[in-house]
């Protein structure tokens, strides 16, 4: 299970690059701030599963420390990306903005910034209030936040997840109507908008938000109710929720009941699995698949030495290679100018030549004597 736990990890870490280059050209910045927050925390999921395989010793602790701020802040992050994806999408949709200029998209990028990095920083920093020790360490899945569970935690640690994803659904409905509305002149209605967006990338992104959202919100309301639901614990003082900071929870499988070890492994998988969900959803779109192409491509020339196959040319009956180095293509071109020059040069010379020939089959020739 551990290996299990790692590769699904890593692997999830990888294919959520793979639509990046796509996404970068877009400057789409609530998707590139996804996409970030997805891979450094399965590369922390990857991590974790494979230096506590079957142990829950005290090691790492300063990544601990870091590594348990971070999931803290990828549980609001991530509902924060899909909130500013579809409030684009609905403002794109619904005509408000007839046409973005540069300083709607500058306004934009700066609060998705805020959005999906400022906020959840600032919830990473108030989940001090509600941390009643360094971390736990719980064998085959690593450290993990801890977390006093009173009613400053419930604000602090779920309330904006599910705040973020209630208002995400509004914008996706909201997004979805205009789209039903105007479908048939939607298409032209994107271009008119100046957006980098077309019909399919638009579904696309609409459609992978609702199900990253319901999907992510249904772990976090049941890790909600699995821990406020034996009882909040009072808030005391300070001092009293703080008392042996030091401490480092250390815990076994053993000391679990086999329904809370599926709840710990079910929770384990929630981000590789949003993770395949968004590569399902943008890996093989049709910017993707261009992508590919060009990697395959590149790699069969510089990789494998490979020369690329012969093609008709339109202007010739001779095969011509099609290459992507642009000296090759200037020689090429210029040889063609050339080529094209000397015809030219040959018919104009063969027509001088046949007047030549013509003037002097008419001029009477005079006998020697």
């Amino acid at each position: 299970m551990p290996a299990t736990l790692s590769a699904g990890a890593f692997i999830a870490a990888v294919l959520v690059l793979i639509p990046l280059p796509s996404h970068w050209r877009a400057r789409n910045v609530a998707t590139l701030s996804l996409i970030a927050w997805l891979f450094v925390v399965n590369v922390i999921y990857g991590v974790n599963t494979s230096v506590w395989n079957q142990n829950a010793e005290v090691r790492l602790i300063v990544w601990c420390d870091i590594t348990t701020k971070i999931i803290i802040g990828a549980n609001s992050a991530l509902p924060a990306c899909t909130l500013c994806i579809c409030k684009h999408l609905e403002l794109i949709a619904s005509g408000r903005a007839v046409r973005l200029t540069h300083e709607d998209k500058r306004r934009r990028m700066f609060f998705e910034l805020a959005m999906c990095f400022g906020v959840p920083m600032m919830l990473m920093a108030l989940q001090y209030v509600v941390q009643g020790h360094r971390f736990d360490i719980v064998e085959d899945i690593g450290c993990q936040p801890a977390t006093y569970y009173s009613i400053p935690a419930v604000f602090i640690v779920w309330f904006p997840p599910l705040l973020f994803s209630t208002i995400t659904l509004i914008y996706a409905s909201i997004a979805l109507l205009h789209f039903f509305r105007q479908r048939l002149t939607f298409a032209a209605h994107l271009r008119d908008a100046n957006s980098s967006l077309n019909t399919s990338r638009y579904l696309r992104l609409i459609a992978m938000s609702i199900t990253e959202i319901v999907w992510g919100t249904s772990f976090t309301a049941l890790a909600m109710y699995d821990n406020i639901s034996p009882g909040l614990r009072p808030w005391v003082s300070w001092n009293y929720v703080h008392s042996n900071f030091s401490r480092m929870g250390q815990f076994a499988l053993v000391e679990f009941t086999a329904t809370y070890i599926q709840q710990l492994f079910l929770f384990y998988w929630a981000i590789p699995a949003s993770s395949y969900i968004f590569f399902l959803f943008f890996g093989f779109g049709e910017e993707t698949m261009k992508d590919y192409s060009r990697v395959l491509v590149w790699v069969r020339c510089r990789v494998l030495r490979r020369q690329e196959k012969h093609d008709r040319s339109p202007l010739s009956s001779l095969p011509v290679k099609y290459v992507s180095q642009p000296h090759l293509l200037n020689m090429r071109a210029e040889t063609f100018t050339l080529v094209a020059r000397i015809i030219l040069l040959s018919r104009r010379f063969r027509l001088c030549m046949s007047r030549i020939l013509g003037t002097i089959q008419h001029f009477p020739l005079t006998p020697l004597l």
